[in-house]
């Protein structure tokens, strides 16, 4: 059977917002614009349904539940149950978008079930301790039975993973958290960055903050949440007082920042893109010093030209090149503000030399993060797959 023939289902967790893995979605989904779309929950705001390209969603019973709309993700130890109720027998083609639940939809042999992985649920295997303090689950006897349920869900995810018959990876490191789980291998293929659209952004914005001038600041744009780490650029910039630093976004954060930070480090909160393009384009470097599975923020600034300021661990090493040759960046070693401020230094210093990190370079390298080539090999992987096991029944029947 041709691939263009076979009923294809996609997957996904939830629908909430328009992020990182619906960037991807929205791409599968152009790519089979014929598939049935599936996902636990679907609260997207009217606004931002666009990356559904009109596209009906099919949820689970989860979507009923009393407060789910702000509530679902403490619907954790519901949704194994939920996914599992989806009905997906007459497909013949599962392709899942997964950082969760997903993957672990109920599938039989006759199905070939292809799992582009965010990552395997954090919650179970490797930010369990992150997921007890955003819920207030660190105190004794919420923390036993919390650590009781992630046990179950992270047994619960590792067998379900066996209904995976193809791992996409979205990072090299992420390949190596799913052979780590699972004792799985997976083809990486980089998640998609509008790379093209951000290269030709105009440079002025219609509104900048006060006082800031082309090129005398730093800038970073992330959710103002713990694990993001930009507590420790605010704490940087303090020791850097001949420095500024524009910090644009929001979140649970952002009044704890807010209290220590210096004059010299400005909160911008929201931002129209245009706004958040022309300054991240016009900005010195933009600093980064979250440990992500990819980190799309870094890419988009390469793609405006904007040398890039990372912690030196997980997704940033893929996304950002320290070659000799064509550098777009450097790293700093650890989440510290002695390791942070010493690189800030080192790079004002580097862009005093012939070896300047030149804005054509940071460009160069963003393209290869296109949304173009995320669908070329995606489609390909997807094909090839499905030629194989279209084989493999063949012959088998």
């Amino acid at each position: 059977m041709n691939i263009s023939d076979c009923r294809v289902a996609i997957v996904c967790d939830w629908l909430d917002k328009y992020a990182g893995s619906e960037r991807v979605l929205a791409q599968i989904i152009a790519l089979f614009p014929h598939a049935t779309l599936y996902s636990l929950v679907d609260f997207v705001p009217l606004a931002e349904r666009h990356f559904l390209q009109q596209k009906p969603v099919t949820t689970t019973w989860l979507q009923r539940l009393p407060f789910a709309r702000k509530h679902f993700r403490k619907y954790l130890p519901l949704m194994p149950a939920a996914i599992r109720s989806l009905n997906l027998r007459d497909y013949q083609l599962i392709l899942s978008s997964s950082h969760a639940i997903a993957k672990n939809v109920q599938t039989h042999a006759q199905q070939l079930h292809i799992c582009y992985c965010h990552t395997p649920m954090r919650y179970a295997w490797d930010m369990r301790a992150q997921y007890l303090k955003d819920y207030h689950l660190e105190l004794a006897p919420k923390r036993w039975l919390a650590n009781w349920i992630l046990n179950y869900l992270q047994r619960w995810d590792k067998a379900g993973a066996d209904g995976v018959q193809q791992f996409i990876a979205n990072a090299e490191n992420v390949a190596g958290r799913i052979r780590r789980a699972y004792g799985r291998d997976a083809t990486v293929i980089f998640p998609p960055v509008e790379v093209v659209q951000l290269a030709s952004a105009p440079s002025a914005a219609p509104t900048v903050p006060a006082n800031a001038v082309r090129g005398d600041y730093y800038i970073t744009v992330s959710r103002l949440v713990p694990y993001k780490r930009v507590d420790v650029l605010v704490a940087a910039f303090a020791t850097l007082p001949q420095d500024r630093l524009l910090v644009i976004g929001q979140g649970e954060s952002l009044a704890a920042l807010k209290a220590v930070a210096t004059a010299n480090v400005e909160f911008l909160g929201f931002v129209d893109d245009a706004t958040m393009q022309s300054l991240v384009a016009n900005a010195k470097a933009f600093v980064y010093a979250a440990d992500e599975d990819f980190g799309i923020s870094p890419v988009e600034a390469q793609a405006l030209g904007t040398p890039v300021i990372a912690f030196g661990q997980g997704g940033n090493l893929e996304t950002v090149s320290a070659s000799a040759t064509a550098p777009t960046g450097l790293f700093f070693a650890e989440q510290t503000v002695a390791s942070v401020a010493g690189a800030i230094l080192k790079f004002a210093a580097l862009q005093l030399t012939e070896q300047a990190i030149k804005s054509s370079d940071c460009k160069r390298h963003a393209a290869t993060f296109s949304a173009e080539n995320f669908r070329v090999q995606y489609r390909h992987f997807v094909e090839t797959a499905w030629a194989r096991f279209n084989e493999k029944l063949v012959a088998q029947s």
